[in-house]
């Protein structure tokens, strides 16, 4: 209704300096994991916005072409395009072995320092009014003004370790703001340039947090796990996540961004599956077509996912929906 005054509001405050964030919203999501949310208020999305699409291109242009999220066509299917490529070529197509480290950081965005992150984005950010912004947005805290929505209780399933609201003043970043994300890239390009400056890792791959390396040689992995492991913490201030570093042979499968890749085939996580067939099936019966369509549209993101779909086609007809004879749309339930 106040489209274009709130508009000019933001504008003039923007200009004269006056701008200030406002109160965000706290939620928690249990699934697929307990997990604190942050949403910033519309306005303020309006700003990060705005300060990505002037900063992020100038920052982008000098990332590495295997960091993806949050970078325009990026996404998880171009993750698991490019290692399902980079494993091909290091086994010259699963002739030969060749074997995987994947990392995790621990805690990531509640780990991040913003005192750190701010020196980086300054590095390349030669406008004063643009750092200011940057600043304004990066130092916000939300924690001193939010709503909470949702079941209180359920912010007692979040680990406290996990929790932005017991971190420091100078760490964390609130996860569900587009700013967060795209800080988030600069934070850990540091990591990637040393890997392919320094360590010159040929096979390397990361999704936010999620990094992956190929070798043929388990001992160069292991050296590489020992330099990431000291680089990391005294570096950036962040750490790996030892439960969920994995060494292994390529051949065991690769499971990454919600694909598994194994010798000629890919195919969508167990877990994802499962999880897809649980909620089609107990669905509202109005949310029964455009949950189906997202799900059959993930699926065939899997090179092999003829089976899968098959599955989920059939729980879609058991709920009075038609599928298309490939098994990759469904269609409203007819209403006459």
């Amino acid at each position: 209704m106040s489209l274009e005054r709130n508009l000019r509001e933001l504008f003039d405050e923007l200009c004269d300096g006056s701008y200030q964030p406002r109160r965000s919203i706290c939620f928690v999501v249990t699934r697929p994991k307990p997990r604190e949310v942050w949403a910033a208020d519309f306005r303020d999305r309006i700003v990060h916005h705005l300060l990505y699409n002037r900063i992020g291109p100038r920052f982008e242009r000098s990332f590495i072409a295997d960091s993806c999220a949050c970078i325009k066509g990026r996404g998880t299917l171009y993750a698991a395009q490019r290692l399902e490529a980079k494993v091909r070529s290091i086994t010259q197509n699963w002739s030969r072995p060749a074997y995987y480290l994947k990392c995790d950081l621990a805690n990531f965005f509640v780990s991040i320092d913003k005192l750190i992150l701010r020196d980086l984005l300054a590095e390349r950010i030669g406008d004063q009014w643009w750092m200011d912004l940057t600043n304004k947005v990066l130092m916000h805290d939300p924690r001193t003004d939010f709503e909470m929505r949702g079941d209180p209780r359920l912010t007692d399933l979040v680990p406290p370790h996990k929790r932005l609201m017991n971190q420091p003043t100078h760490l964390g970043l609130p996860i569900g703001n587009l700013s967060s994300q795209f800080f988030a890239n600069v934070y850990l390009d540091v990591l990637d340039q040393r890997t392919k400056h320094v360590l010159r890792a040929r096979h390397y791959i990361r999704y936010v947090d999620d990094f992956l390396f190929l070798h043929e040689s388990a001992d160069w992995l292991n050296a590489a796990l020992r330099d990431v492991d000291a680089f990391l913490p005294a570096c950036l201030g962040v750490r790996l996540n030892p439960r969920k570093t994995i060494l292994q042979p390529v051949d065991m499968g690769i499971d990454f961004v919600g694909q598994v890749i194994k010798p000629w085939r890919r195919h969508t996580r167990r877990r994802t599956f499962n999880e897809a067939l649980r909620r089609v099936a107990h669905a509202a019966a109005d949310d029964v077509h455009e949950m189906a369509n997202s799900y059959f549209g993930l699926m065939r993101q899997a090179t092999a996912s003829h089976q899968d779909r098959a599955r989920l086609a059939n729980v879609v007809r058991s709920r009075g929906h038609a599928v298309d004879g490939s098994m990759t749309k469904t269609f409203r339930r007819s209403t006459s």
